[in-house]
Order: C-alpha cells, then sequence, then structure tokens
C-alpha cells in the first residue's frame, strides 16, 4: 500500500508532459554551451574578433569573470525572492529572455569590435546563468528525492542531445554554405558579402533554437511552491535579505550541504575552465580549424548524453557521493591526458571522454543539492549552490587566463617563437585544472556523507515493516 500511494501521489504531482517540458528547457538551453561556450563563438572571439595571440585567451577569461561575478551577487537574492513568492518560472523567463536575445545580438560582432564582443557575451552569459538557478529550482516539484538522479541525468541527457542537434546544423551550414554560394542566394557580389556571415548568423540559429525549446515549459510545468502573503511593512528584497539571514543562521543544521558546497567550490572551478577553456586549447595545442572543431564538441555532446544518463542510474542505485567520485577521478584523468596525446585523434578521444566525465558531475551535482535542501527553500539552496559555482566560474577562467598570457610572455622574453610560447603557456595553466580537480575531490572524499544513504535506508525499513504481520 505504502508503494501504491507513493506513485499515485507522484503522478499526480509530477505528470509526464511536465517532466518532458522540463527536459526540452535544458535541450535548449544546451545549445547555448555548444555553440556560444564550446565551439563557436569562443573561437570566433579569440582568433576574429580579438586576434591571434594570448590576449584573446586573456580577455576571454575575463569577459566570463565578470558575468560570473555578477550572478553572484544576484541569484541567491533572487532565488530568495522566488522561494517566497513562488515565481520560480517568471525569474526564468525574465532570464532566458535575456540569454535568447543578446546571443542573437552576437551575430553583429564583427572583427576588432572588442568592446561589444565582451558586452554582448558577458550579458547573454549572465541571462545563462542565472536562468540555469531558476530552471534546476524546479527540479523538486517535478520529482522525489530517490528519483532525483534520473530524472537529473535524464535533462543532461537531453540537453546534450539538443547541443548536438544545434552544432550538427551550424557544422552543415558552415561546410555546405562556401561565400560563393550564399552571394548567390543573396543575389550579392562576393566582395560585398559581410564577413564571417555564416559563423554570425548561426549565433541568432541558436537564439531562436533556444527560445523555440523553452516554450514548452512556460506552458506546461506547474510550479507548485506556494506563494507567500508580504507582511506589512516589508517589501521583497527585504524578505529576501531576511531568509538569507535566517538560512546563514540555521547553517549549523545544513553542515552536509555546506560541505558538499566547499568541496564543489574547488573542484567545479576546474570543469569551469575545461569547458570555458576547450576551444582554445584545440585551437593553439591541436591547431584545428572551426569544422574540427565543431566535430570535436559533437563529441564531446554525444558522450555527455550517456555520461548524465549513465550516471543518473548509478546515482540512484549507488549513491550520489559513489557515482560524483567515478566521475572526478575520470575527469581527472583526461585532463592528464592532455600532456600525453598530441594528435588530433588523441584529443579527439579525451573530448569524448571529457564529454562523459563532466556531465557526470554536474549532474549529479544538481541532484544531490535538491536531496540536501530542506522543503520550500530549493530555489533559495540553488542560489547559495549557484554562489559556489558563479564563484568558481569567476576565479577559474580567470586565473587560466591570467597564468596562460603570463607564461606564455615569459616564453616568449626566454626567446621562443609565439606559438610554442603560446603553447607552452596553455600546458602551464593546465596545472591548475588538475591541482583545483585534486583538491576538490580530496575534500568531497572526506567531508561530504551521501544523501540518497537516508533515503534508502529509510526505504528499506519501510518496506521491511510493511511486510511485518501485526502481533
Amino acid at each position: 500500500m505504502a508503494e501504491t500511494s507513493v506513485e499515485t501521489k507522484l503522478v499526480h504531482k509530477a505528470p509526464k508532459r511536465e517532466r518532458r517540458a522540463w527536459y526540452f528547457y535544458d535541450f535548449g538551453n544546451s545549445a547555448y554551451a555548444a555553440v556560444v561556450l564550446l565551439a563557436v563563438y569562443v573561437s570566433y572571439f579569440k582568433d576574429t574578433v580579438v586576434g591571434q595571440g594570448a590576449e584573446g585567451t586573456r580577455l576571454w577569461g575575463i569577459a566570463v569573470g565578470i558575468a560570473m561575478l555578477v550572478t553572484v551577487i544576484t541569484t541567491p537574492i533572487l532565488g530568495a525572492i522566488a522561494d517566497f513568492t513562488g515565481k520560480k518560472k517568471l525569474f526564468l523567463l525574465v532570464y532566458t529572455s535575456i540569454v535568447v536575445i543578446f546571443t542573437a545580438m552576437l551575430f553583429f560582432v564583427t572583427k576588432g569590435n572588442i568592446f561589444i564582443g565582451m558586452l554582448f557575451f558577458i550579458l547573454a552569459e549572465i541571462g545563462y546563468r542565472d536562468s540555469q538557478v531558476f530552471y534546476d529550482a524546479l527540479l523538486p516539484d517535478i520529482a522525489y528525492p530517490e528519483e532525483m538522479g534520473i530524472v537529473s541525468g535524464n535533462g543532461w541527457a537531453i540537453g546534450s542531445a539538443g547541443g548536438i542537434a544545434c552544432l550538427v546544423v551550424v557544422l552543415v551550414a558552415i561546410l555546405l554554405v562556401p561565400a560563393d554560394v550564399l552571394a548567390g542566394w543573396l543575389s550579392v557580389p562576393i566582395e560585398q558579402l559581410p564577413p564571417n556571415l555564416v559563423v554570425r548568423l548561426s549565433f541568432v540559429f541558436t537564439a531562436l533554437f533556444f527560445a523555440l525549446s523553452s516554450i514548452p515549459l512556460f506552458l506546461r510545468l506547474k510550479e507548485r511552491t506556494e506563494p507567500q502573503k508580504l507582511p506589512a511593512g516589508e517589501n521583497y528584497l527585504s524578505i529576501a535579505f531576511k531568509r538569507l539571514g535566517e538560512t546563514f543562521r540555521s547553517v549549523k543544521n545544513y553542515k552536509n550541504f555546506i560541505r558538499f558546497v566547499i568541496s564543489f567550490l574547488i573542484f567545479n572551478d576546474g570543469i569551469i575552465m575545461v569547458l570555458n577553456f576547450a576551444a582554445i586549447i584545440g585551437l593553439v595545442l591541436y591547431g584545428l580549424e572551426q569544422q574540427a572543431l565543431l566535430i570535436f564538441m559533437i563529441i564531446v555532446q554525444v558522450t555527455s548524453v550517456a555520461g548524465a544518463w549513465l550516471m543518473g542510474i548509478v546515482a540512484d542505485r549507488m549513491g550520489g557521493k559513489r557515482s560524483l567520485l567515478i566521475s572526478l577521478f575520470m575527469m581527472i584523468i583526461t585532463v592528464a591526458a592532455l600532456y600525453v596525446f598530441k594528435s588530433e585523434v588523441g584529443f579527439y578521444l579525451i573530448g569524448a571522454s571529457a564529454g562523459f566525465a563532466l556531465t557526470g558531475v554536474q549532474s549529479v551535482s544538481r541532484m544531490m543539492v535538491a536531496q540536501l535542501a530542506p522543503e520550500g527553500k530549493a530555489a533559495e539552496f540553488y542560489g547559495f549552490f549557484s554562489i559556489a559555482g558563479r564563484t568558481s566560474s569567476f576565479i577559474g577562467p580567470t586565473i587560466f587566463g591570467l597564468v596562460a598570457a603570463w607564461a606564455t610572455n615569459r616564453y616568449i622574453a626566454q626567446g621562443q617563437a609565439a606559438l610554442p610560447a603560446e603553447q607552452n603557456g596553455l600546458y602551464v595553466a593546465l596545472l591548475t585544472v588538475v591541482a583545483f580537480l585534486i583538491i576538490g575531490t580530496i575534500l568531497f572524499t572526506v567531508l561530504v556523507k551521501d544523501p540518497l544513504r537516508k533515503h534508502r535506508i529509510e526505504n528499506r525499513a519501510a518496506r521491511k515493516a510493511a511486510k511485518t504481520p501485526l502481533s
């Protein structure tokens, strides 16, 4: 009877169409990550907008850092307001609109437009990162704690499929629509064709892809958080700071969550650095052109589907801690392999391994936050989780970019040519990635308890009690 009632309640709580809508949003926002962060815009910004050399790497790190710093400041406050008002979807809509609009605006970034190239990207990145907080905070509305691993994993897997779909369309356009063909379609002389038009149009396509994929969530998913009445003499901002203060004061009751956040803060530095600089690593260390980078990112996305799906199953069966450790160990080995494999094929193999591992880390981490958060404070706790992640995003890329530029300049001063110096500078910067991954993994191993263990013990006890005959 107990199992039947839980299932009935779950079906009433989260119809399948709502879960599909939640998944489909991930299908769209992963297209932004794949095209803007991982493959197309990052390489376009470094090689075309800024030009050759380590300066593009440095400025990219600064742009990512600024966006993450803004997110660190805003998301905890907005998360508390969203929980109080029961309007997580409204905040999600606002930030989704921001990322869609400024992703499309990247079309207007051309060679030498460094300021607007950084500005539009920073605004798009703020929208993308902040929207993830409210999207993740909807997970408790569609899944119980014991099934969040598989639901979160499904979201990552379907999201990775969206990244693949968008990248394939962009790759086909770049390969099959050369400048002379495009000039013929537009009925303009080829010399009057705007430079890099297909690449720039890919940003508009990505924005539309994201916007259309987000529509089912806003139409179908029902937000179940009950809005609270605003007390006399209070406003939403004062309420937000009071709720945050209450959470800080009661932090002693959530020690496992705080330990997880601390370890996540460190190992997530390594993950974010790999994500934000993968294309630059491919460009500089392996000499990949735009088409080869797109193929590389498609490989990453394909293995991401497998990683998210499989690690979601492992998390539900073995617990979040064990599954997260598996992914972290795999990520450390993958980054170390960059020092060993020097061929293009080797880089593709590294990308396949990284795709599997990094989505396992991110999917299981999202699941663990949902399980560690007390009822009614999901968005608020995801806001605090966002502080860790966004602080990592601020610190990690900034350190990587500065270290790479510093090391490159030192090698040039020692007489090395520009390209070998930039390559050696990246190898030095990669040591910071390895360091963050190892330190974060050690802290996670020692400090954090698996939140699923309690649920499994309680479920086993309940099933045992149900089978015990009354005396």
